[in-house]
């Protein structure tokens, strides 16, 4: 079966933010499971806020055509998202926005977003973890993006306290449910490989 390649992307540039370490954790347990991982941060994709009449006038910027570029090289997509007002970060919902914009070469809209899967999860110092933000996601993703997102989902509460000195998870049982939501993200990938 082929390797199937992962794009591993948090929906926070903050240092030291807790969903910057899922990320990473994310990448390194995908490495384990043989994914061919990739990770990047939206503070290399510098985006102006989306704007119809910016579009129009200007086209796609090119971070958001480079952004699609590297969804599109990749079969699954694991999105660490942070809660921002019980919804995801401005930052992350712009990139969304600006990626599901761009059109190459006769592509169908949301091509980013289709033939492909989706894992998504949060951290948070809050009880819920970040739920609501991942509740929010998933509507963009599935409902306005077309996305196929996996059922399973990792909503990380108290983060302040969640991760030891090696980033690693504390809670076993915390853990497992992410190394089985992955297994899953990778599972489904080499399906759509």
């Amino acid at each position: 079966m082929p390797t199937p390649k992962i794009l591993v992307l948090p929906g926070s540039t903050r240092a030291g933010s807790h969903n910057v370490r899922l990320a990473a954790l994310a990448a390194k347990e995908l490495t384990l499971l043989d994914a061919d991982v990739t990770r990047i941060s939206l503070a290399d994709y510098s985006l102006p806020i989306y704007e119809a009449e910016l579009e129009a006038k200007a086209g796609a910027p090119f971070n958001a055509i480079k952004l699609k570029q590297m969804i599109m090289a990749h079969r699954g997509v694991f999105i660490a998202s942070p809660e921002y007002s019980a919804s995801v970060t401005p930052l992350l919902k712009n990139a969304i926005d600006w990626v599901s914009r761009v059109r190459e070469r006769g592509d169908p809209t949301y091509a980013a977003f289709k033939g492909r899967v989706f894992a998504i999860a949060s951290a948070s110092p809050q009880r819920a973890g970040g739920l609501r933000s991942l509740m929010a996601l998933r509507q963009i993703l599935e409902l306005g993006c077309g996305a196929l997102v996996i059922p399973e989902q990792v909503a990380i509460s108290q983060a302040d306290h969640a991760f030891d000195d090696m980033d690693n998870i504390v809670d076993i049982g915390t853990a497992n449910l992410l190394r089985a939501q992955l297994a899953r993200l990778v599972d489904m990938a080499r399906l759509l490989g």
